[in-house]
Formats: structure tokens, C-alpha cells, sequence
């Protein structure tokens, strides 16, 4: 786990959020309301939507609110079961099981949708998987969350990121971008196939402010931390939750910008 958050990998990185089903419930995140108006200016009245990855329901409860009808298709059963008890609804139906392997009825949905999930997916099945489930002008529709270079997490981040290396925990990709150059690796994927076009990517500032202790959960949400021995894992947490205490007054905020690629398929 680095300090920008979850990073694609293998099925035990898809897996270990389910052993943390209710903290993930507890402290990720939702999105902004705007995209979801943007998403549904692009679909037709009362939707069906297939939802890849919904975790316990963060982006889903916003698709239901809107009329979609949702299929969510959630590899991890703990995180499946939050979702059914939280919301029960007729027009949501949850499967347990791989998108990239479940069987799925072609030309059934108006929507792909994933939110904070879809880099799990193979880059294959990412385009090939919609390009047959989609209906005639259906969408893809991919939402990330962009960790951004910026003043308002004043210095946190540089500040911890001696902690991560302590702990084999480094930032080892590109830096982070700016919020103007925020680009989710979706959009140059979809742009060069042919099966989809219009595509366009939508950013949103999307900060979120955290407690010394809601921040140590969230780390406990991402797959990297909880894959860590765990010795190192709460050695980790300890550090970072005083760093927080002691150095920026018990809070910090994650500087975000929230993206939405949609394209439709031709």
C-alpha cells in the first residue's frame, strides 16, 4: 500500500477488502452528486445498469436514487452482504463472482458502470466485457478517485512518506499529478478502440478531510495495508495516526479529484 491508495494486482489484492467489509463501509467514500447527474444526462429514463465492484455500496446508493435498475456484481461475499443489508431495495440485485467470468446476458444493459474498481479488471475484459453486455449506444462509464499534488493536505503526505519507506510501503510510481492533469488510465484505452466513441473524461475536486483515527481506517480499507505482515501493518498505522496527532492537529485532508470517463458504444 503506498500513501496514493489501492493499486491494481492479484485475486488476494481484489479479495482483501472483503476481510474488511465494514470498515470499508464505514469510511470510503462516496462521490460527487454532479456526476451522477452527467452520468444520467447520457442514459435513458430508468436505466439498467450493471455496477462491476460496488463494495458495500458507495456509488450504488446514488444510481437507485436516480431510477437505474442495478445489477452489482461484487467478487467478495462479506462486502456483497453489506450491500444487500444496507440496501434493500426491487430494483437492486447483487451476484457474488468475477465480472470478467460471470455469466452475463449480451445486449442487456444501458450502463456499464464501476467506481473505484475497475482497475482490478483486466485491461482486456475492461473494453471487450461491455462492448458485449451494452445495448446499441449503451454507455461505459468509469469512475476514479486521483489522489492530487496540492497545498491542502499541508505537507502531510511529503510528511509521511519517510513512514511508508520504513515499512517497504514506498510511493514508487510517477508523482502525483496536478487537478488540472488528473488522467484516468481508462481514457487512452477506450479512446483507441474503435468499438466506443465519445469519449470524455469529467473532474470533479473532491477532498476529503479526515480524524487521526477515521485516517487509520481507511488505511486498514486499502488492500496493500491489509496484505502486509502484520507486525509492520500496525507499526505502520501507529506512526502515521501520531504523525497526524502531533504534527497537523489530529486531522488530514487527502487532496482528490474524482473522474468520469464515459463512452458509448458505436
Amino acid at each position: 500500500m503506498s500513501r496514493a491508495g489501492d493499486t491494481s494486482g492479484d485475486r488476494a489484492g481484489r479479495l482483501a477488502f472483503d476481510a474488511a467489509a465494514e470498515v470499508y463501509d464505514e469510511v470510503r467514500p462516496s462521490y460527487p452528486a454532479a456526476l451522477f447527474d452527467a452520468l444520467f444526462a447520457l442514459l435513458p429514463p430508468a436505466p439498467d445498469i450493471l455496477e462491476v465492484g460496488p463494495g458495500t455500496g458507495q456509488a450504488t446508493t446514488d444510481l437507485l436514487a436516480r431510477g437505474a435498475t442495478v445489477h452489482a456484481v461484487e467478487l467478495g461475499p462479506a462486502l456483497a452482504a453489506v450491500l444487500r443489508s444496507k440496501l434493500p431495495s426491487e430494483l437492486l440485485s447483487v451476484s457474488v463472482g468475477d465480472f470478467e467470468r460471470l455469466p452475463l446476458p449480451a445486449r442487456s444493459v444501458d450502463a456499464v458502470f464501476s467506481a473505484t474498481a475497475y482497475h482490478w479488471i483486466s485491461l482486456g475484459a475492461q473494453l471487450d466485457r461491455p462492448a458485449l453486455l451494452l445495448r446499441n449506444g449503451g454507455v461505459l462509464a468509469v469512475v476514479d478517485l486521483i489522489q492530487v499534488a496540492s497545498q491542502d493536505d499541508r505537507g502531510f503526505f511529503a510528511a509521511a512518506q519517510p513512514l511508508y519507506d520504513r515499512y517497504g510501503q514506498g510511493h514508487t510510481g510517477p508523482p502525483a499529478p496536478t487537478r488540472e492533469d488528473a488522467d484516468p488510465p481508462i481514457r487512452s484505452a477506450i479512446a483507441s478502440d474503435r468499438r466506443f466513441d465519445r469519449v470524455e473524461v469529467r473532474r470533479y475536486d473532491w477532498n476529503q478531510t479526515y480524524s487521526a483515527a477515521d485516517y487509520r481506517k481507511l488505511m486498514l480499507s486499502y488492500s496493500g495495508t491489509r496484505l502486509m505482515p502484520s507486525e509492520q501493518r500496525e507499526g505502520l498505522l501507529d506512526d502515521v495516526e501520531t504523525l497526524i496527532v502531533d504534527a497537523f492537529d489530529g486531522r488530514v485532508t487527502r487532496p482528490l479529484v474524482a473522474t468520469l470517463t464515459t463512452a458509448i458504444l458505436a
